[in-house]
């Protein structure tokens, strides 16, 4: 409730215009009752001609007036609605990017889809009970008075009978509050489910895999349709007291007022006035049902979105976190100034040391220790690293992101044309500069429209090794400080992979540069090569030394194999040429 609060404490000025339009169409609904009942009695039964005019000029204006406000009143509550999803939109967005590496890790995808797809909508419907639902109070209000004025019996049966609909309704209110809260929740587990099988469906195929995923899926599909079920069972009966129990009421308030014109207490216009106020009357109630129902799933909604907002990034450091022996300045408020130009990264758990201007490469016996290490130099995560012998985790973190990039080799791809996927805004020169490095001038070729040919979302037109050479391109045309590239050619042949190694050590030359693989293509052109076994490193020196020394390296680039020759598959060496 306290985020739907804030969605209407955003734009006050229009939402009390809402409320205003609202509330004058609300009452004007019950202003032509009154203006029927002067035209009979002043006009009809009085045999006035000039006042029978004069009362249906009256009731033409009316119609006309509460037309211009029911369309004022209209677009004002859109305008309304459109600000609070967009309003939502931009704060869930905001709060993802900040989030960003750690979301992954504590949310599924599912969940994060049909939250932005469905429940910012459910949320701004809420709206919709700042206007009308504003308007159809006072509405009652007024037409209470009104009936008070013709006879205090009608007014007590209205009084009495509008907040005995509510009494009706509200365990109906209630039951659909449970359904809906479980049927998101199911949805959201099943939204997830699709896009992993979407994700991993050549994979799937592969295996053999596709149609018991299908046949899951297809069952997870029937139980969510069994509480759709449910959930419309509930609304079902809500919308039809929302129509019956108004109608019924009036049928006994119009019943009465005929009794008391028989008996001459009323007149023939009251009577007519009075049907005409109890009618009226059902548009405000309709609201107040409705907008019950819009409160509900609502607050829904909101709950959910309000979990996704409360989802914590990972404890990085960053502004406000102080370290020993530093002093705290206007630049600087974390204590810790990002050092002025290139400088050695040091990772204090493995004993790593990323010196600066050069290409040095990581061969890891294990592949979750290098997404650790990567994770920890980039800081995506907490960690003890330094850079230029300052901590990491005390500069500010955007400075971090704009001077050290991590390039996964499987991170995604948004959809757009290849030239807004490389790098937007980027000149032809520098994108075929950074193609030619990472060997992908061919799938620009085989593209119709080149580099302005569409690609969708992870670009799955293209095969995992094109991909894979487009994100390495896209990570070199941002020119950073430092690369931390992971795994940049598990999926392209050793021909390529040869061709690759070569160029980025001349693309990145004097810049430093991180490679965390095992291929010996890509170790051999490396200045320094580390390796990381057990969590820790065992040793440092050129690929050639540690091939000569190190049986385990040489087991582990050679891909199990003995044979010192085996570091480099066949026609490397034409392909380095």
């Amino acid at each position: 409730m306290r985020y739907l609060w804030w969605l209407v404490r955003c734009q006050p000025g229009r939402v009390l215009r809402g409320s205003v339009l609202g509330t004058a169409w609300m009452v004007g609904l019950a202003a032509r009752p009154y203006l029927i009942s002067r035209a009979v009695d002043d006009g009809l039964r009085a045999g006035d001609t000039r006042a029978l005019v004069l009362w249906v000029a009256a009731i033409i204006l009316a119609g006309m007036g509460l037309s211009y406000l029911g369309i004022m009143r209209h677009r004002t509550m859109t305008f309304i609605r459109e600000d609070a999803k967009a309003r939502s939109a931009e704060v869930l967005l905001r709060h993802l990017s900040r989030v960003g590496a750690a979301l992954p890790r504590r949310t599924a995808a599912g969940e994060v889809a049909t939250v932005g797809g469905s429940d910012i909508d459910w949320s701004a419907q809420v709206l919709t009970l700042t206007g009308p639902g504003v308007g159809a109070v006072v509405a009652y209000g007024v037409v209470a008075v009104l009936l008070w004025s013709i006879s205090p019996v009608l007014a007590l049966c209205v009084l009495v009978g509008v907040p005995a609909v509510g009494l009706v309704v509200g365990p109906l209110l209630r039951r659909l509050e449970r359904a809906e809260s479980a049927y998101r929740r199911q949805q959201g587990a099943l939204t997830a489910r699709s896009g992993d099988i979407v994700a991993g469906l050549r994979v799937l195929a592969g295996v053999g895999g596709r149609d018991l995923f299908a046949r899951r899926y297809a069952d997870r599909s029937q139980d969510l349709r069994a509480e759709g079920y449910r959930v419309g069972a509930v609304v079902s009966w809500i919308d039809a007291a929302t129509v019956a129990i108004p109608g019924l009421f009036l049928a006994a308030v119009v019943w009465l007022t005929a009794r008391m014109a028989v008996d001459g207490t009323v007149t023939v216009g009251e009577l007519v006035a009075v049907y005409g106020y109890v009618a009226s009357l059902i548009v405000p109630v309709w609201f107040l049902l409705e907008g019950s129902y819009e409160l509900i799933r609502g607050r829904v909604a909101a709950r959910r979105i309000a979990d996704l907002l409360n989802v914590p990034p990972d404890d990085v450091g960053g502004p406000g976190r102080r370290w020993p022996g530093t002093v705290p300045d206007a630049r600087h408020p974390e204590g810790v100034a990002a050092p002025a130009g290139p400088a050695d990264l040091h990772d204090p758990v493995t004993g790593l040391t990323v010196r600066a201007g050069r290409l040095t490469g990581v061969a890891c016996d294990d592949p979750a220790a290098a997404v650790a290490l990567a994770d920890r130099l980039g800081r995506y995560v907490a960690g003890d690293t330094t850079w230029g012998g300052v901590p990491l985790s005390g500069i500010a973190l955007d400075e971090v992101r704009a001077r050290i990039l991590v390039a996964d080799h499987d991170s995604y791809l948004f959809a757009g044309t290849l030239r807004d996927v490389l790098r937007p805004g980027a000149d032809d020169e520098r994108i075929g500069a950074a193609l030619r490095t990472a060997s992908a001038q061919d799938v620009v070729d085989a593209l119709p429209a080149g580099l302005d040919t569409p690609l969708d979302a992870r670009a799955r037109t293209l095969s995992g090794g094109q991909r894979q050479r487009v994100r390495l391109a896209r990570a070199l045309l941002a020119e950073p400080e430092v690369l931390i590239l992971v795994d940049p050619t598990s999926a392209v042949d050793a021909h390529t992979e040869a061709r690759i190694a070569e160029r980025l050590r001349t693309a990145r030359a004097g810049r430093t540069t991180l490679v965390l693989a095992t291929s010996p293509l890509l170790l051999g052109r490396a200045d320094e090569v580390a390796y990381l076994s057990g969590g820790r490193i065992s040793a440092v020196g050129t690929h050639t030394d540690l091939l000569d020394r190190d049986p385990d390296y040489r087991h582990l680039v050679a891909r199990g194999s003995d044979d010192p020759d085996a570091e480099r598959p066949a026609g490397a060496e034409e392909a380095y040429r």
